[in-house]
């Protein structure tokens, strides 16, 4: 390993129960999976601000402002080696505003809102995949960040503590 990097953002939008995901197609690193309902790879000025990378996303990728969402929220950071790079990932989460039409279009490929309970079976990126789950089962229900570091067995999480 060279010590390459690839930093990405994804936000996963929800409306109650109901999350937001995106049938991504004719990416470059990320191809014909399910991933959050908006993300990409950060921009120079970015580098130190998953937030301004995550929110410019969904703003090319969906039209959506930063005031068309609530509870914007950074709760997870994942580190894997693959292909000769260290990929580093900054998941989000927040609600759709009521007043925002579910309809969204996305130019990177197609969105379909899914229950909770829908996305186990989906195919997604392999630490996107180990988030939603411990998402589900955990990280909704508090107001953690979580870090996960990927293992031959799949991604390890624990709390992020401010030391």
């Amino acid at each position: 390993m060279d010590g390459r990097l690839r930093n990405m953002t994804a936000i996963y939008l929800f409306k109650g129960e109901r999350v937001l995901l995106l049938y991504r197609q004719g990416g470059s690193v990320v191809n014909n999976v399910w991933t959050g309902s908006a993300g990409g790879h950060f921009e120079k000025e970015e580098l130190n601000d998953a937030r301004a990378c995550v929110l410019r996303e969904m703003r090319e990728e969906l039209g959506l402002q930063p005031e068309d969402v609530e509870g914007l929220a950074f709760r997870y950071v994942t580190l894997r080696s693959t292909q000769g790079e260290i990929r580093q990932n900054y998941y989000f989460f927040a609600e759709l505003k009521e007043y925002i039409d579910e309809k969204l279009v996305s130019n990177e490929g197609v969105c379909k809102w899914f229950s909770l309970d829908e996305i186990y079976s989906l195919e997604m990126p392999f630490t996107a995949k180990y988030v939603m789950e411990h998402f589900c089962k955990e990280g909704r229900f508090t107001d953690e960040v979580y870090v996960g570091v990927t293992t031959s067995e799949g991604v390890n999480f624990d709390v992020l503590q401010e030391t």
